[in-house]
């Protein structure tokens, strides 16, 4: 199950401690904003449903000083342009590797928290010559057959997007552990920026992407040719904890790092312990 995560200024306040700059490509007739810093080997930050460029606000610093990074607003999303298309994970990966030609990217390193790490697998298995390493961070991709889940409904998915302040504080306690995000405040907050972004036409094509199950990475796993780490909040509410354990098992040879009262974006909600275990791998 995917999430539409809205990660607001509040999150996101300690900004970019490394100067990243705000840049645009054209790619397919259009704009496509990501943020980009540092110098080194090639790093992506792919966000998840209903994100952007800011869900990793508190990632990208750490990151910086040693790689080149790129954080997109991937197609429907954030400030990129929002065509009305049947969006689907073939989609984003076909815009991803038309991004990383724009700007030069040979072979990177991706790092994607939910609907990201499942655009980073079907990237991977579509372009494993492109990817040097893969990090999966409380991923979507599998449909609910593989974890012995019951089959998904268009009532359930319509969760991931809310269009009132009672909807928005249930995703909320779904994606945050801290049920202090699931607040009246923030909620208003979470509903404003969702409003603004205007990406409520994308989720509600991708939730009839789901259901058509399209792009799902059941049995393609075995595969992935590239080192990969998977990192899962412990308390997750949306994808849980069984579907990372699903993930490390199919993929050959990944490690995997499960972190503490901590829920579906763990690079938000537990930055410290999310960066340390990046940092480390990435160092391996």
């Amino acid at each position: 199950m995917l999430t539409r995560i809205v990660l607001l200024s509040a999150l996101a306040a300690a900004a970019w401690a490394q100067p990243a700059a705000t840049k645009q490509v054209e790619i397919y007739g259009q704009k496509i904003y990501y943020q980009e810093a540092g110098a080194g080997p090639d790093l992506i930050l792919l966000h998840g449903l209903g994100g952007d460029a800011t869900n990793w606000a508190a990632t990208l610093p750490a990151v910086a000083a040693k790689f080149h990074v790129l954080v997109p607003d991937q197609i429907g999303f954030g400030r990129s342009d929002k065509p009305m298309i049947d969006y689907r994970v073939a989609t984003l990966v076909d815009f991803l590797d038309a991004f990383c030609k724009k700007v030069g990217v040979a072979k990177a390193t991706l790092v994607g928290n939910s609907l990201g790490g499942w655009v980073a697998m079907d990237f991977a298995l579509a372009h494993p010559d492109k990817v040097n390493r893969l990090v999966l961070v409380d991923s979507a991709g599998y449909s609910p057959k593989r974890i012995g889940g019951a089959p998904l409904t268009r009532e359930l998915l319509l969760a991931l997007n809310p269009t009132t302040i009672a909807g928005e504080k249930q995703l909320m306690s779904l994606v945050f552990f801290n049920k202090a995000f699931a607040s009246d405040q923030f909620a208003e907050q979470a509903l404003t920026a969702h409003l603004r972004k205007n990406d409520g036409y994308t989720i509600d094509r991708f939730i009839d992407s789901i259901l058509r199950g399209e792009d799902v990475v059941d049995g393609k796993l075995g595969a992935i040719k590239a080192p990969t780490l998977v990192v899962w909040g412990r308390e997750d509410a949306l994808v849980p904890l069984a579907n990372g354990k699903a993930l490390a098992e199919d993929i050959p040879g990944a490690q995997s790092v499960i972190l503490d009262s901590c829920g579906h974006v763990p690079q938000a909600e537990c930055a410290a312990p999310f960066n340390a275990a990046l940092l480390k791998y990435l160092a391996e």
